[in-house]
């Protein structure tokens, strides 16, 4: 190590030094590089910081890789033994070290069953790496049969094992793919198609989630000026214009004679996933940032492979039945691309809704505003809640740990509650960074629509009185023998078991008066708009969609099941 070179770098010198990085694979978060390119692919001030820093904490363990933080003074070391032999070796150990305070933690999953693994090995080392071509020819067995569409989803071991096992494939001795069975694959049209644009534009009796945003921190308070690029039937200008806001709306289709004025908001809400051609796609992205002053938001659909499955592959994305495109992203997917594109960062709004900030001072601004959102939120619910992290200490964490808080969060939602440790099985890992699920579920808050656990937690009480309302019918015990899942259910959504009974009874009872019956599927219509609904004599709808009917149709369905002859 050269004398005059640096032994300690601050946070502003090693990120620019981070920033000037061109070989490795680079992540929204984070930049990781194999041990063999260091002192190539690093600056010298950087590479004997990093050095320096090792000896200091006398790291003696072996590994092979780094992970050079974006955001944080911190990198990690990390021990791939397999990382030559195999085609997807496993993580071993990975040290974290805090550059910053000097401190070191390890973590060792030799005895874990689901480890992180590695893909495109060619990504960490450099052209001239002995094994450069073989790794390149791995990765392109991986794309040829897809593995590679839903990034998500496949950084553990058992779910890349399950993956490859659906595309009718096995592992060798050495990680290599064989096919094992015949799966059809999804024909890719690249033939031009009469893509239907304007039907993917679509009629709205409230606000559209990106908007539902920007109500939420404060930004449809009228002071500021805002666009609409792509509004397609203009619901939410309309809106905006009777709350008297400075709104102006366009889209190539339904309003184009709109004015694209350059305003402090530009809204690019479900755009990009519609458009077919990838130039266009990502000059539309760079008009809209033209456009803005402050802050874009960027929407699009998300989804994962299995969803995609259902369509017609064309190009990058898919056809739909209706003969519209669609170009489904993950959360990291969208965060890449607009970086990529427009030379930027961004932000996190909520699923699939992305923040650009043009201003320096309202990413400010934004980042203080959180902090009086949390605090209103803890008044409305009228909970004590647990000492909050500092908030940039929550980002930091909710970046690192996001698939697994995704994870999480969707559990929240399936059971109307808090999971219990049994029922999310990474809950060892998520109390190991969060200490608790109470603790991790606070964090959500942040970062997730209330509202939508709400409207979980209404939906999960109805299934429950549908339940035992059909125990009743069915002279059932709904009690002997309760699963424990059952009864954490009646402890978050009832005062007791009596509770919960007696207002099933009264949604058995309701069932007998035709008029309650009639009103409701009045009201599924309205909410669901699908089937045929024919006054005073019947609902028709797939059975596909009884489980989103009001709780009393599904009770009035239920009997009629279980009694047929009874009811006509």
């Amino acid at each position: 190590m050269a004398a005059n070179l640096p032994t300690s770098l601050n946070f502003p010198q090693y990120r620019d030094l981070v920033k000037m990085l061109k070989h490795g694979k680079s992540l929204p978060t984070a930049i990781y590089l194999h041990k063999s390119s260091l002192e190539e692919a690093l600056s010298p001030e950087l590479f004997s910081f990093i050095e320096n820093t090792i000896i200091k904490l006398e790291v003696e363990q072996p590994w092979n890789l780094i992970k050079l933080y974006k955001r944080d003074l911190k990198f990690t070391l990390l021990n791939y033994p397999d990382f030559d032999k195999y085609a997807y070796p496993a993580l071993h150990t990975s040290h974290t070290i805090d550059a910053q305070e000097l401190t070191l933690k390890t973590t060792n999953y030799i005895g874990s069953n689901n480890p992180p693994i590695l893909h495109r090995k060619e990504t960490f080392v450099l052209a001239n790496y002995p094994h450069y071509p073989l790794f390149k020819d791995i990765t392109e067995e991986g794309e040829q049969i897809g593995l590679y569409q839903n990034t998500k989803s496949i950084g553990f071991k058992q779910q890349w094992h399950n993956l490859i096992k659906r595309k009718g494939y096995k592992l060798d001795e050495q990680g290599r793919l064989h096919k094992v069975a015949e799966i059809p694959k999804p024909e890719i049209e690249h033939k031009p198609q009469a893509i239907q644009r304007h039907l993917t534009a679509i009629n709205r009796d409230r606000l559209s989630a990106p908007f539902q945003k920007l109500a939420k921190y404060g930004y449809l308070n009228g002071d500021y000026s805002i666009l609409d690029y792509g509004c397609g039937l203009a619901d939410d200008a309309t809106e905006l214009e009777a709350h008297g806001l400075n709104i102006n709306a366009w889209d190539p289709v339904h309003r184009p004679s709109g004015n694209k004025q350059t305003s402090d908001i530009v809204n690019l809400g479900f755009v990009l996933n519609v458009i077919e051609d990838q130039q266009e796609r990502k000059e539309t992205l760079k008009a809209a940032y033209k456009h803005t002053n402050r802050l874009l938001l960027v929407s699009v659909m998300l989804a994962n492979e299995a969803k995609q499955e259902h369509f017609k592959q064309y190009k990058d994305g898919v056809i739909t039945k209706w003969n519209t495109f669609q170009k489904y992203y993950s959360q990291a997917q969208i965060r890449a691309y607009i970086e990529q594109t427009l030379n930027v960062k961004t932000m996190a709004f909520g699923q699939g809704i992305i923040a650009i900030f043009k201003c320096p001072q309202l990413e400010e601004a934004h980042h203080l505003e959180l902090q009086f959102q949390n605090y209103n939120w803890q008044h409305i619910t009228q909970r004590p809640q647990p000492k909050a992290l500092p908030k940039a200490q929550q980002k930091t964490l909710f970046e690192k740990h996001q698939t697994l808080l995704d994870d999480f969060w969707q559990h929240c939602l399936h059971f109307g509650r808090l999971p219990a440790n049994d029922e999310f099985e990474q809950s060892t890992t998520l109390r190991k960074y969060f200490a608790s699920h109470n603790k991790a579920f606070t964090l959500l808050q942040n970062y997730y629509e209330q509202n939508e656990f709400e409207q979980a937690q209404q939906k999960r009480k109805h299934d429950l009185l549908v339940y035992f309302a059909l125990s009743l019918f069915g002279k059932r015990q709904a009690k002997s023998h309760m699963p424990a899942r059952l009864t954490r259910d009646l402890k978050v959504h009832f005062d007791d078991y009596n509770q919960a009974l007696e207002q099933a009874k009264q949604l058995l009872f309701s069932i007998a008066e035709p008029a309650n019956i009639g009103n409701a599927c009045y009201q599924a219509y309205e909410q669901i708009q699908l089937g045929e609904l024919h006054d005073n004599h019947s609902y028709i709808l797939p059975t596909r969609y009884l489980n989103h009917l009001p709780a009393i149709l599904r009770v009035y369905i239920g009997c009629a099941v279980q009694f047929p002859q009874n009811l006509n």
